[in-house]
């Protein structure tokens, strides 16, 4: 068993087990808190079974379960007790009989393969670590922890302004929401270049631009953006926002 065979197969064991765990608690957006999870599981078991120490590998490994662990962590507590998700209570009504099957392959097997993908970059360095470290991966570092930086703060203005009952039924467009409607998303993106920066020095480490790819893909257009603001469709103050916010990259907001 290979580097990518044995990720593989631990994404496919985690993601059935949080499957199971779903249909128990009748919620499938504890996928949501999974995914962090997911990559450090899969992360973790590459390199305990085939790294070498390498200063580039435990890099990598450091900056994906800092970002995995924080990011589950948050999204565990702003789920807090409020059940289903809206995106996932939609499907559960939409699916009806064939509910169960295409939640297992839609969400939590589908969830996976991303997790696959994107995880690239660090599985490459598992694979092979290339020379020593040298001035890439400083600016990978740099460019993941001005991604990571750009995600957690985003997500803790957030999480703080929900909190406010004044708030309530009102849209956050304060600190960096106030730049782009999205910061955690675009920091997510950013963050994954950084570790694509890092793995170019693996062989084959080209291959990893798939993952910063696919995740700006799914944020921008599939299950990102798209579905969080056709919530938002119709609302007044939403659509003043987005009227002059830019939706991903943070710029000075428009005037008028």
């Amino acid at each position: 068993m290979d580097v990518f065979l044995l990720a593989l197969s631990v994404l496919l064991v985690f993601m059935t087990a949080v499957f199971a765990l779903a249909m128990y608690l009748k919620d499938n957006s504890i996928v949501d808190v999974a995914y962090g999870l997911a990559f450090t599981l899969a992360c973790w078991a590459a390199y305990l079974s085939f790294g070498s120490g390498h200063p580039r590998q435990v890099l990598a490994l450091a900056l994906v379960t800092v970002w995995g662990v924080r990011l589950a962590a948050h999204i565990y507590m702003r789920k807090g007790g409020d059940g289903e998700d809206f995106r996932y209570r939609k499907w559960r009504q939409e699916w009806g009989k064939t509910f169960v099957w295409r939640s297992f392959l839609q969400i939590f097997m589908l969830q996976g393969a991303v997790v696959f993908v994107v995880a690239l970059p660090v599985l490459l360095l598992i694979n092979h670590p290339g020379p020593a470290l040298g001035p890439l991966d400083l600016l990978g570092t740099l460019v993941w922890l001005f991604g990571f930086g750009f995600e957690a703060v985003g997500d803790w203005q957030l999480l703080r302004f929900k909190k406010n009952p004044a708030n309530r039924g009102h849209i956050i467009q304060t600190g960096l929401w106030r730049f782009t409607r999205h910061p955690n998303y675009f920091g997510e993106a950013t963050l994954w270049w950084g570790l694509f920066l890092i793995a170019l020095s693996a062989p084959y480490g080209t291959a990893a631009i798939l993952s910063p790819l696919l995740i700006a893909f799914l944020l921008l257009k599939v299950s990102g953006i798209p579905m969080l603001e056709a919530k938002y469709e119709g609302n007044p103050e939403f659509e003043a926002y987005k009227e002059r916010t830019h939706a991903f990259f943070p710029w000075f907001p428009r005037s008028g």
